[in-house]
């Protein structure tokens, strides 16, 4: 079976500084999205259900929690080879500081890579959400003898400009490749797309940041350490050296690159039917398996609403939200376009009614809360409104930040009884 013959290596990214403060105590594969998930697990689990099972990924900051979610979450048979690893960045006689983009991270990390028999290296991003079988494009890789394959997206002449894009002839093998191209410059980097596609106004192939090579070339590849980027150096330099694929996927992608991006992919998860579809046997995200109880409600008007397990609600009304694990809300309560991250554990009874604790975690009673973010462990007083929207301001404090119009309450954060936002 050809995915046998594939080593997954999933880039954990920089910094995350366009996350943050989702990322202050964290990495961005370890975010957690959609109420119980990290965004780690989407990639793998595309591999998983791909029947990919040799998966690295790669991290370099704040990589604690996701060595933890990982070491929880993915065990196989003792008897298969199959594993998810983590390789945080490390110093070694021949590198000697951190990675310093895309390539480099593979080139940094190639001396474990080399230990294993595979003939393709599947280059994969760890922030973005999407469900990809891996295994068509691995057989469309195989099948045309590509030496390099890019996953492709359609999108319109608005979004173009913000990609790398390809420009690929009536074989799929692509031709050219620009760099977020000024808008003047489209009209000469339309390719050949479905109709369905061509009605949407989709005309240009962006880059997906998804990568099929070849495991002779990646090594020669890797050798060249003036090249540190795949999608600024090693893939515009390799079109016309190797045959590159372009593997066009016209399914939902969207890459979580800042606040709002995340927002607004957590958001639409409420919509009736959801793009990202996490109800397809077919194609299941994996995570840690957690023994909790049933979410219990008492009078809460629920319209739009994702809710994960062991929630204890009692809020007045929960609009086009999704509420994460372990959520408590108070009576009264009104939430709306918000996604509340939930907490990693229960406070006692006896902590409660000994009043050891002056602020609940989860939301209190009489609050209102709209277009916000509530990062993992938060405890919001009673009488809190928290208002989110264009008319704030970008800020940062030490509770919380405002970015885009959107409200972040930041890990472990403690928001006062009344406080306004």
């Amino acid at each position: 079976m050809i995915n046998n013959k594939v080593l997954a290596i999933i880039l954990g990214g920089g910094q995350g500084s366009r996350l943050h403060p989702l990322t202050e105590n964290r990495s961005k594969p370890a975010v957690p999205i959609a109420g119980k998930y990290r965004l780690v697990d989407i990639p793998i689990s595309n591999c998983i259900n791909a029947d990919i099972k040799r998966i690295f990924v790669l991290t370099q900051f704040n990589s604690a929690s996701l060595n933890r979610h990982i070491k929880d979450t993915y065990h196989f048979s003792f008897f298969s080879s199959a594993f998810v690893d983590v390789l945080a960045a490390e110093q070694t006689p021949a590198n000697k500081g951190w990675f310093q983009g895309t390539a480099d991270a593979v080139r940094q990390s190639m001396h474990h890579f080399l230990r294993y028999d595979f003939e393709y290296a599947l280059i994969l991003s760890g922030d973005q959400l999407y469900q990809m079988d891996y295994d068509k494009m691995i057989e469309a890789h195989a099948k045309n003898n590509a030496e390099i394959s890019i996953a492709t997206i359609p999108v319109n002449a608005k979004d173009a400009t913000s990609f790398g894009i390809l420009k690929s002839n009536e074989e799929s093998l692509v031709t050219s490749f620009i760099e977020k191209p000024d808008a003047s410059l489209l009209p000469d980097w339309a390719s050949d797309v479905s109709d369905e596609m061509k009605r949407e106004g989709r005309h240009y192939l962006a880059s997906m940041g998804i990568y099929i090579f070849n495991r002779d070339l990646l090594v020669e590849l890797m050798n060249d350490s003036s090249t540190i980027d795949f999608g600024k150096e090693i893939i515009p330099q390799s079109i016309e050296k190797h045959k590159t694929l372009s593997y066009q996927y016209e399914g939902y992608w969207t890459d979580i690159g800042n606040i709002d991006s995340f927002f607004e992919a957590n958001i639409g998860l409420t919509d009736n039917i959801p793009k990202f579809d996490l109800y397809d046997r077919n194609k299941r995200i994996y995570t840690h398996a957690r023994m909790l109880p049933t979410t219990k409600m008492a009078g809460t008007t629920l319209d739009k609403a994702v809710i994960a397990e062991g929630c204890i609600i009692s809020a007045a009304k929960i609009e086009q939200s999704v509420i994460g694990i372990r959520s408590r809300i108070g009576k009264e309560s009104t939430v709306i376009k918000t996604y509340m991250m939930g907490s990693d554990y229960y406070e006692t009874l006896k902590e409660i009614e000994e009043k050891q604790i002056r602020i609940l975690m989860g939301i209190g009673e009489r609050c209102f809360i709209k277009n916000a973010i509530l990062d993992k462990n938060c405890r919001i007083g009673d009488d809190v409104k928290i208002n989110g929207g264009d008319h704030l301001e970008d800020t940062e404090t030490e509770t919380y930040a405002i970015r885009d119009g959107i409200v972040v309450i930041k890990n472990g954060a403690t928001i006062p009884h009344g406080f306004v936002i």
